[in-house]
């Protein structure tokens, strides 16, 4: 079961998730350092990211466990804050540059391919001040500091992701509000927070279109966050209708506009069109894009970026009462087959990758599909031997497989979330999704490979898995 030549393997972190150093060499405050510092038991023990995994000082013990792995890329976000400490380029911390400087620098003196990702949830708490993801004046501001980064990294980094899972991070911040700022806004504010996110992505990738991309030859994406559904009831027409909703609501509400005509989803702009009529507004919750942001929108991603963890059931339920909510918006009810075996919130359902592959190459047109992230929590934390897990990612490379040689799906990169055990937002240090284990309770933070760590290193090696699919 060989993989094509050149397949690319990785595993991936996120800034606040692994860096730790909050305040340290001039960096500025980011939402999830007030979000956690506030306490409130907003995160499991209210533990914070002040220290994490350490990764802003012990950098080399990472590069060790990247070499052990034998990773062909390595995919890592930026702490806006720490290069731009109030969010613009006013004023540059240079000791934050140096930091990048040298992971980028050390990853390709060892054959490593860097993909960074500018955005991963860790607003500058000074952006966040001025009204954050709910103002247009974002848009100027993040296309500034993705300037900044393709200038000062981008003749060494060719993959760059503008922001990471802008569906998730809209809902759980300003749908739910249990991501900073932390005050739910039911129905509302996160269509808002996502129309400025598709604008802010596009407005960057025009920039570096524009400004970059014919001296420094890379690519530019965003990554969605996408499950894969299934009827409840596939006898049932109302559940196929359900799923068809549900896959618009979360990942085509993204795709569609950067892929395809620069707009959201029909069904998704009748269904919240509908809905706001009967809840009495005078337009649709949902902002509309104009035909010049359409047109701006349009084609802006080079290559198709998603993070697979779980598939789920999905059922129809009717809106009768007018209720607000985005899940009411959609009108399904959304659950796990109790047949599936289920670690934290994802369901072990390694067939759901290959048919969401599937989807997006039937939808998108056959795109380079990257994938920026899967992965699945051990379930004890005192063990190495994740003998259980490692299973789990077997058979998720085995489908993997089958959607390149069966399916013809142009996947070209896999990255494993995650190369350490990390902060895992609200669950804090309780969940653990690392191919290293970390433990928190040492100040030295030392890194031990999983079991799932040492056979990941020999599918690398082999390029593939041994025996028949």
């Amino acid at each position: 079961m060989a993989f094509p030549a050149g397949f690319g393997w990785g595993a991936a972190t996120s800034a606040y998730q692994v860096e730790g150093g909050w305040d340290a060499d001039g960096k500025g405050p980011c939402v999830w350092d007030t979000f956690t510092h506030q306490g409130g038991e907003r995160v499991f023990k209210n533990q914070t990211g002040d220290v994490a995994c350490g990764s802003y000082t012990l950098w080399e013990e990472d590069l060790k466990c990247i070499k052990q792995l034998g990773l062909t890329h390595y995919r890592f976000s930026l702490s806006w804050s720490r290069l731009l400490p109030d969010g613009t380029t006013g004023f540059i911390n240079q000791k934050g540059i140096d930091y990048y400087n040298k992971i980028i620098d050390d990853l390709l003196t060892n054959g490593v391919t860097p993909i960074v990702t500018l955005y991963h949830f860790d607003l500058p708490q000074a952006l966040e001040d001025q009204g954050g993801w709910l103002s247009e004046v974002i848009i100027e501001s993040f296309d500034k500091y993705a300037r900044f980064c393709f200038s000062t990294f981008g003749d060494r980094v060719k993959q760059w992701i503008t922001i990471n899972e802008p569906n998730i991070f809209a809902v759980m911040a300003y749908e739910f509000g249990v991501f900073p700022p932390g005050v739910p806004h039911v129905g509302t504010k996160a269509y808002q927070a996502a129309h400025n996110l598709i604008k802010a992505h596009a407005r960057s990738w025009h920039s570096y279109d524009s400004l970059f991309r014919k001296e420094q030859k890379g690519m530019v994406s965003l990554s969605v966050f996408a499950g894969w559904v299934e009827p409840a009831d596939p006898a049932s027409v109302s559940d196929q209708e359900a799923v068809k909703r549900a896959m618009a609501f979360q990942l085509d509400f993204f795709a569609k506009p950067l892929f395809i005509d620069g707009d959201y989803p029909e069904v998704v702009k009748s269904q919240v069109a509908l809905m706001s009529k009967k809840q009495g507004y005078s337009s649709s919750r949902l902002p509309e894009f104009t035909e010049e942001e359409k047109r701006m929108i349009k084609g802006t991603a080079d290559f198709f970026a998603v993070q697979y963890y779980t598939t789920h059931l999905v059922k129809n339920q009717e809106n009768k009462k007018g209720e607000l909510g985005l899940l009411q918006d959609v009108e399904v009810e959304v659950f796990p087959d109790p047949s599936w075996i289920s670690l934290n919130w994802v369901c072990v359902v390694p067939w759901g990758i290959r048919k969401l592959l599937k989807y997006i190459k039937d939808t998108y047109n056959n795109p380079v599909i990257y994938i920026t992230e899967n992965g699945f929590p051990q379930g004890d934390p005192t063990s190495f031997d994740d003998t259980q897990r490692w299973e789990y990612f077997r058979q998720t490379f085995q489908e993997l497989f089958k959607a390149i040689q069966l399916d013809k799906v142009n996947l070209q990169v896999y990255c494993a979330w995650s190369l350490l055990d990390n902060f895992e937002w609200n669950q804090g240090y309780n969940s653990r999704f690392g191919l290293f284990h970390i433990d928190f309770e040492d100040a030295a933070r030392p890194r031990v490979p999983y079991t799932s760590a040492k056979e990941y290193a020999k599918i690398i090696r082999n390029n593939g898995l041994e025996g028949p699919p």
